[in-house]
């Protein structure tokens, strides 16, 4: 049965590429501002990015960030657990990085890897999984009535796309670092991770932290997408 990801339009791209970095520095001009309006606030912001390897998540965070105040803004890069972390519950070490009053986190790569990642290379139990889904849910809401703002965006690509950036990041010297085996492997169970993620939509895009899917084909029209999304959102929060 199609699930959300098979209905993305993944030819979508800006028409007029002359004028992308004008408009990413305006987006960027207007987080700035609101960034300010956040500090004076009681409110915190959850920025959360899941999807395929290589989807260009890196490229949209660094576009968010890279004209904010570093000083009230953390991104986490989220790998395999530590051998402390493996001894609390997973969401521990993701509670221990929420952000205070007035600041950002950014999360290349979240909680949600327990009904992704773990779920699909048998890193826990379907038990486990399956009970994340409530878990999350849970937390999520937790914090959005202690005056967080969530967002959550999954970056999409078709799995051709992933091999020409696979081969692509392979064949430079200055990407080597971009690629592993734990991603060629992944790859081989695209379809897997695919279920997993449809499931994982439905089950945890709710009213208090939505997910929003990305068309990620075309880096460029991912990034302003995101960065329109986060504009709006904080907009609706703050206003103008």
């Amino acid at each position: 049965m199609p699930g959300a990801l098979s209905e993305l339009d993944l030819t979508k791209q800006i028409e007029d590429k002359s004028d992308y970095r004008d408009k990413v520095q305006s987006l960027q001009l207007d987080l700035l501002h609101f960034q300010r309006k956040i500090l004076d606030s009681h409110r915190h912001v959850i920025l959360v990015f899941e999807g395929p390897d290589a989807a260009g998540k890196g490229g949209v965070i660094k576009r968010i960030t890279e004209k904010l105040d570093p000083r009230v803004l953390r991104v986490y890069s989220i790998v395999k657990p530590t051998e402390e972390e493996y001894r609390h519950h997973y969401l521990w070490r993701f509670w221990t990085k929420m952000p205070p009053q007035g600041e950002i986190a950014i999360f290349d790569r979240s909680w949600y890897g327990r009904v992704l990642v773990e779920r699909v290379e048998g890193f826990c139990s379907e038990k486990e999984w399956k009970r994340a889904y409530g878990e999350i849910n849970n937390m999520e809401e937790t914090l959005v009535d202690g005056g967080a703002i969530i967002l959550k965006f999954f970056l999409h690509i078709s799995k051709e796309e992933q091999l020409k950036r696979f081969e692509a990041r392979a064949a430079d010297p200055y990407k080597h670092w971009k690629i592993s085996e734990e991603d060629w492997r992944n790859r081989k169970k695209w379809k897997e991770h695919i279920e997993a993620a449809e499931e994982m939509f439905e089950r945890t895009s709710t009213k208090a932290a939505p997910w929003t899917l990305v068309e990620s084909e075309f880096k460029y029209y991912a990034r302003l997408k995101v960065l329109k999304a986060v504009v709006k959102k904080f907009t609706q929060e703050f206003g103008e």
